[in-house]
């Protein structure tokens, strides 16, 4: 029997990277009349370090990410994907990508943009991805390349 996803979830984080997965997880979920999550994880220990601020930042963040979420519903909606719902989430975003939303939502695949961080900010910091890669209990696809299946043109050297 042929493998058909059934819920596929792209995280969205404003990166080109993240557009290239979510372009690509839009088509995924068409062929397999799949639905579609977008998921974006406002990163709260950003905020830890502003207390003055901190809830009026936030409440900006969620903001921005519910305006980056509708746009890109419309877009996978225009584009054919007839099952599209959106999540965000608060929390760190390695956690929140691997584990605790594919479980929510029963996730069989998840769609990612690959790191844009260098050798020695993945040493200290690490990537989403790649702890995505190593943590999640689904399938998980990074993407590289635009629709066309060509790099982009700033990483093309």
């Amino acid at each position: 029997m042929e493998q058909q996803y059934t819920k596929i979830m792209t995280a969205v984080d404003g990166s080109s990277e993240a557009e290239l997965a979510f372009k690509k997880a839009v088509n995924v979920a068409k062929r397999n009349n799949a639905e579609l999550l977008l998921a974006h994880v406002i990163d709260t220990r950003a905020f830890q370090t502003v207390s003055s601020f901190d809830n009026v930042l936030a409440e900006q963040a969620t903001e921005m990410a519910k305006q980056t979420l509708n746009d890109y519903e419309k877009y996978a909606k225009n584009a054919g994907c007839e099952k599209v719902s959106k999540v965000i989430e608060y929390g760190a975003p390695k956690l929140m990508i691997a584990t605790q939303i594919p479980e929510e939502n029963d996730i069989d695949l998840i769609m990612l943009g690959a790191t844009g961080l260098n050798a020695v900010e993945r040493l200290f910091i690490g990537s989403v991805s790649e702890y995505v890669i190593r943590n999640a209990s689904c399938d998980v696809l990074i993407v590289r390349t635009d629709l066309n299946n060509q790099l982009p043109d700033d990483d093309k050297d």
